[in-house]
């Protein structure tokens, strides 16, 4: 547990929330949205038919995740986070292939964690 002794708490959390933020604006109609939903057999909704617990679910993954980049920031293995971003994006990837989606949909889920685990460094870096 000595490892979490000298995470950069603050960065964690940014980071948490500003991927949770960039993914808001990545699967909004104003970005990629409109043809993700198209893909991915979904309908956009309104505000009030958000699905609460995958967003949960993914704000719980997007803080593990932070987590994990956060760690490594203590060790000095930047390339040991960023093999963890992409195992994740191509994991992602992957489930999108078993449940029938578009290729576009595909690569918005995949480039949404790679951009959300940039962010994520990035905040390390800052904070």
């Amino acid at each position: 547990m000595q490892e979490l002794a000298n995470v950069n708490w603050l960065a964690v959390i940014v980071g948490t929330m500003v991927s949770f933020l960039v993914g808001w604006a990545w699967y909004s109609s104003m970005l990629f949205g409109k043809k993700w939903a198209e893909g991915s057999g979904v309908e956009l909704g309104k505000a009030n038919d958000m699905p609460v617990m995958a967003m949960l679910s993914n704000l719980v993954a997007l803080f593990l995740l932070a987590l994990v980049v956060g760690i490594t920031a203590t060790q000095d293995m930047l390339v040991t986070a960023i093999v963890a971003i992409l195992a994740c994006s191509v994991f992602v990837f992957s489930m999108g292939g078993y449940i029938k989606k578009s290729n576009y949909a595909k690569v918005v889920d995949l480039f949404y964690i790679i951009v959300a685990g940039i962010v994520m460094i990035i905040c390390q870096g800052i904070f």
